[in-house]
């Protein structure tokens, strides 16, 4: 990386100074013209005025003697050559004896019109710098009617002198240049020296090939899973957004590019609160929508300080409703268990009775024993018409006996649900009144009440136990987090009440809390789901 560096630096430092080169080039024909124009004019102009070059340019054939005067002044002045011409710019005298004879072009001049010019014209195929000046006739001016007539022009003189070469404007130039490049160059060098240390500390070491194949190898990766990841830096950007993460918390193509502040995520106030916390989260519980995520945070740490965090997220809205069943075909069999206790103790008593013969006794045991469970099928099942929910309440009924809790059905009917209904129905109940057993026996409560009821769109669950109730700063809380007064993790413990809000969110209804004598939990589940409406 240094080398290619230096090598880019090297490379602007030529073509720098090769710009430098041009320029200064240019500089120098401005600052020869500028330098000698003035100094050919004046010479041109005291070689016009001379008496002799005025008399023997008036006669015809010039004298030849005029070439020493024009020698004479191309030494003085530093002229490359000097001509003497006639009124039409024909050579007449010149210091370069070849260029007798041919015609110096006077177009640009005006010269010989009597004006005085200096500028750049062509000789002989290379450019050369020039001053014309007009030669007068020496004799006295004629009179006419009108006045005096000015001395008519008999002459130009020309004193050119050319630019120098393009190797001896280079020649002047190179010390400067050569010191340049080599105060370039050494700069340069310190230059990609710094920059690749500065480089190689900013990227781990890495060279670009390998940040490149780096950078691909994460995209491939963060594709791939099918956990959510996202990362943000120490100053609250998101570095990482994978598409996972996006469908997770339901967030648009459009929003939460890289480098967008997390802040401005559309998402509620738990989540946000989970990517820019501080420390280590593991296995937490979030309810986004219609899913109940589990979401783990790691602080990235790099030199002894953090530079950002990465959280996972994991759908396990399907796990927790197997989950959910599995516990309903649990508490089944804890109920099944619980009545072969039962029914084993009872066998046990009418076995005694027989052995001692009290026959009446063993009659009016059985009566009483078949009247209570009458009394239990027929105190669900007349109120409850679906099967599958009247099965569930029976077992939850015989499983809080057990545990020496009453369960009062409260102005409680309900018809016969679809199957999907039911299973919601179910799931709902189930989870609300194994919550509330478990809070009413921690509280030493005694009864549990349940109302089932059915509108004319919806089916409404309450359930109000008999113990200590919700803490009123965890209400606004409760189903957001999943909250539990047991320890949350994410084999399902804790997330009972989540999975309650989600089957009602997913068919379009809500659940709430609120204390009287203890917790009041309402569920509202509409009759048609709205994921299939």
């Amino acid at each position: 990386m240094a080398g290619q560096f230096l090598l880019l630096q090297l490379t602007i430092l030529l073509i720098a100074l090769a710009v430098a080169s041009v320029a200064s080039l240019r500089q120098s024909e401005a600052d020869f013209r500028a330098q000698r124009a003035v100094p050919l004019r004046v010479t041109a102009q005291d070689l016009a005025n001379l008496e002799v070059v005025r008399t023997q340019l008036s006669q015809r054939p010039v004298l030849q003697s005029l070439t020493s005067y024009a020698e004479q002044f191309r030494r003085r002045s530093g002229a490359t050559v000097v001509h003497l011409t006639d009124a039409q710019g024909r050579i007449l005298v010149s210091s370069d004896p070849t260029a007798v004879g041919r015609r110096v072009r006077l177009d640009e001049s005006g010269a010989d019109q009597g004006r005085t010019w200096s500028g750049d014209v062509q000789e002989r195929g290379r450019t050369a710098l020039a001053a014309h000046a007009p030669v007068f006739d020496a004799g006295a001016a004629t009179g006419t009617p009108d006045g005096p007539r000015p001395p008519a022009q008999v002459g130009i003189v020309v004193v050119m002198d050319d630019y120098p070469s393009l190797a001896d404007r280079a020649a002047d130039l190179l010390p400067d240049l050569v010191r340049f490049l080599g105060l370039g160059l050494a700069l340069g060098l310190i230059g990609a020296w710094l920059l690749s240390r500065l480089v190689k500390r900013r990227t781990r070491g890495l060279e670009p090939v390998e940040i490149a194949a780096l950078a691909d190898h994460r995209e491939a990766l963060l594709r791939s899973v099918r956990e959510g990841v996202v990362a943000v830096g120490a100053d609250g950007v998101i570095t990482v957004l994978n598409d996972s993460a996006r469908k997770l918390l339901d967030l648009d193509a459009a929003v939460g590019a890289e480098g967008t502040p997390v802040a401005d995520l559309p998402v509620q106030p738990q989540v946000l609160d989970l990517l820019t916390g501080g420390g280590d989260q593991h296995d937490r519980v979030l309810v986004v929508g219609e899913r109940v995520l589990v979401a783990n945070r790691n602080p990235v740490r790099y030199g002894g300080r953090q530079v950002g965090a990465v959280t996972t997220l994991r759908d396990r809205t399907e796990l927790l409703a197997m989950q959910s069943e599995l516990t309903a075909r649990e508490s089944i069999t804890e109920t099944l268990r619980a009545q072969t206790h039962e029914f084993s103790n009872q066998l046990h008593m009418i076995s005694g009775l027989v052995q001692l013969e009290a026959y009446d006794e063993v009659s009016a045991l059985i009566g009483t024993l078949t009247r209570r469970r009458a009394e239990i099928n027929e105190l669900v099942t007349a109120r409850v018409l679906d099967p599958a929910v009247a099965a569930l309440l029976i077992a939850k009924i015989s499983l809080a006996a057990e545990r020496g809790i009453e369960v009062v059905l409260a102005d409680t009917v309900l018809p016969h649900l679809d199957p999907d209904l039911s299973a919601d129905v179910g799931t709902v109940l189930g989870n609300l009144v194994d919550n509330a057993i478990d809070a009413t026996v921690a509280a030493g409560g005694r009864r549990i009440d349940v109302q089932l009821a059915v509108t004319e769109d919806a089916v409404a669950v309450q359930v109000l136990d008999t113990g200590s109730g919700v803490p009123p700063e965890a209400v606004d809380e409760i189903f957001r987090r999943g909250w539990s007064t047991k320890p949350s993790d994410a084999s399902g413990r804790g997330v009972g009440l989540a999975l309650v809000q989600v089957v009602c969110a997913r068919r379009g209804g809500h659940v709430s809390v609120h204390n009287q004598q203890g917790a009041v939990f309402t569920a509202v589940l509409p009759m048609t789901s709205r994921s299939t409406s």
